[in-house]
């Protein structure tokens, strides 16, 4: 009876919708982080510091902004999935990778990072799912 039950929320299409557009908001509020609080310059200042070049600082909050955009209407959702898979990898690496796993270490770990990089390979491999603009 429980099996029946269950297999009846069993709904990819809106599973993968809900992922796609959770992804999306989650994209726009870490480039808004960047805009609104960090400010690009100091964005800029931090890649810096850490040993990346400035203007990649700009480059991920359009990458942030754009992909989450795409993301949140459907658009290409499988290519820009996989094309910010790279910035979440980046982090693991540039920034929050030695401070340790958990991220409420100081600096924060690379936990949410690694997380969030398996979830936009999910919904590569799962598509778009329901309401996308692009079925790819």
């Amino acid at each position: 009876m429980l099996a029946t039950q269950i297999d009846r929320l069993r709904n990819p299409d809106l599973a993968a919708l809900i992922l796609r557009v959770t992804l999306g908001v989650l994209f726009l509020v870490h480039a808004g982080l960047k805009v609104f609080v960090f400010t690009p310059a100091g964005t800029a200042q931090y890649f810096g510091s850490i040993g990346l070049p400035g203007f990649l600082a700009y480059l991920t909050i359009a990458a942030e902004l754009l992909g989450g955009i795409a993301l949140i209407i459907g658009l290409q959702v499988r290519v820009v999935a996989l094309a910010l898979v790279p910035l979440m990898l980046g982090t693991i690496i540039f920034s929050h990778g030695a401070n340790g796993f958990f991220f409420n270490n100081q600096g924060g770990g690379w936990e949410y990072p690694a997380f969030w990089a398996i979830a936009l390979i999910v919904q590569a491999l799962i598509g778009p799912g329901a309401a996308a603009i692009s079925n790819k």
